[in-house]
């Protein structure tokens, strides 16, 4: 579960979300929630505004174990239109992976992911970058070292900006609570 620390205009306040490995899995679960009636809970039939996604994530790791109210930092991107196939792939394995991985060793995170969209409620091409923090300690951590890998590595910026439309770039503050096993 999150809830939203930084409110937009017509932006969500909080999203509930599980990670299931198969798509399976995601509907499964769905259709537990439609058969105990929790689809229709008075915290939804209050909203004014609901959607729903379905992600996918091949890049990801996590520690297991219970997180309450950590901090999740997430980034939303779109590619541009002559980004190549492989500009999502190539931006994780040479910079984003080895950077959440060394923050996942060293406690920093416990959890991040790279996404894309399973199901395109949006035009393709997007994706999403989140890391879970047990404190907010973490996002100064990851912030330094992301300024870090910058400084000893200067490609990987302008490689970002070279398939990055950055007028589509969204990021999003919550406090969540987690269990990974």
């Amino acid at each position: 579960m999150d809830v939203n620390l930084v409110h937009q205009v017509d932006g969500p306040t909080h999203d509930d979300w599980w990670c299931p490995s198969s798509m399976a899995g995601v509907l499964n679960v769905l259709d537990q929630f439609y058969k105990n009636g929790s689809s229709a809970s008075p915290v939804l039939q209050g909203a004014t505004k609901h959607w729903d996604e379905v992600l996918m994530s091949r890049y990801y790791n996590w520690k297991p174990g219970t997180m309450k109210a950590g901090y999740t930092q997430g980034s939303s991107f779109k590619l541009k239109a002559d980004a190549s196939d492989d500009a999502i792939d190539t931006m994780a394995k040479n910079a984003f992976v080895p950077l959440m991985e060394k923050m996942l060793a060293n406690g920093t995170i416990i959890e991040y992911e790279i996404d894309t969209e399973a199901i395109h409620a949006q035009a393709p091409g997007s994706f999403y970058l989140f890391y879970l923090c047990p404190n907010a300690d973490g996002i100064d951590k990851v912030n330094a070292a992301l300024r870090e890998t910058l400084k000893a590595n200067p490609m990987v910026a302008p490689a970002f900006d070279s398939v990055v439309d950055f007028s589509a770039h969204r990021d999003y503050l919550d406090r969540t609570n987690a269990i990974y096993k």
